[in-house]
């Protein structure tokens, strides 16, 4: 099992750029599981290291921190777009299918 999991984040659906996915993220593999508080119904858990989220300009640097400190990784890369050119008369078209 990897200590930390390398991977660059995809956009979410409240955003329409494109900014915050160019970074890579290291983040460390949950170690134990996550409990209901009894008295609030919080969940939480014991492991700190789950709070930990670093990003780095390349997948290169973030592979060569986990080395440097002896962490087991798994690297995930990211999917590629898929873009489909079409112009603005397009939407507008007679024989557009709904």
């Amino acid at each position: 099992m990897s200590d930390v999991r390398i991977y660059q984040p995809a956009k979410n659906a409240m955003q329409s750029g494109r900014v915050n996915t160019q970074k890579w993220v290291l983040e460390f593999e949950p170690g134990c599981a996550k409990q209901a508080d009894p008295l609030m119904g919080w969940i939480g858990s014991t492991d700190t290291r789950d709070q930990v989220c670093m990003k780095f300009s390349t997948k290169e640097q973030a592979v060569a921190f986990a080395e440097k400190n002896g962490l087991s990784y798994r690297v995930q890369d990211p999917c590629q777009r898929r873009l489909q050119p079409k112009s603005y008369a397009a939407r507008f078209a007679f024989d557009r299918v709904r």
